[in-house]
């Protein structure tokens, strides 16, 4: 725990380590990010090669929710 006493070496030097702590777990969220950014991005440049269907049920209502996505390739008959 943090004294509240503001001159104590102790304390500065824990508040120090609790904001390296904290850029150290910024820095491997941010590379966690990139890395789904990553899939993500190779997952829809697979995806938009063909046409894709997603269905869905409306939390609320129940009611079935139809989601087409395309792409701009045309695909071989």
């Amino acid at each position: 725990m943090i004294s509240q006493n503001k001159d104590d070496p102790v304390v500065q030097v824990d508040r120090g380590q609790d904001i390296e702590q904290m850029i150290k777990r910024l820095n491997m969220f941010d590379e966690r990010l990139d890395n789904v950014d990553t899939v993500v991005t190779s997952l829809v440049e697979r995806v938009m090669g063909r046409p894709l269907t997603i269905q869905l049920s409306c939390p609320k209502c129940g009611q079935p929710i139809q989601v087409d996505i395309t792409s701009s390739v045309r695909l071989r008959d």
